[in-house]
């Protein structure tokens, strides 16, 4: 099991491996709109374990652009393993 961890509350959700963190993410607060990579409401800001995150998508790389930034579209990304720590 992956962990999210959430920097507003210091929740923490349990994941199975290689799933996408939305669900969870909507449930602890973060914005959705379109839910598919072209809005940007559901930005986060990864505080750590990014590394544990799957690679950026296109729709991210569109939107966020190429750079090192820290932020990710949350209904983009799938936790690989270990723990992550976001903020929003």
């Amino acid at each position: 099991m992956a962990k999210l961890l959430f920097e507003h509350n210091n929740e923490e959700v349990e994941l199975p491996e290689d799933s996408p963190i939305a669900e969870a993410c909507e449930e602890a607060g973060v914005p959705f709109a379109c839910t598919e990579g072209v809005c940007g409401t559901c930005v986060i800001q990864i505080k750590s374990g990014k590394e544990n995150l799957s690679e950026p998508t296109q729709e991210e790389k569109d939107f966020l652009g190429d750079g090192t930034l820290d932020e990710r579209l949350a209904c983009q990304c799938k936790i690989r393993n270990g723990s992550v720590k976001i903020a929003f």
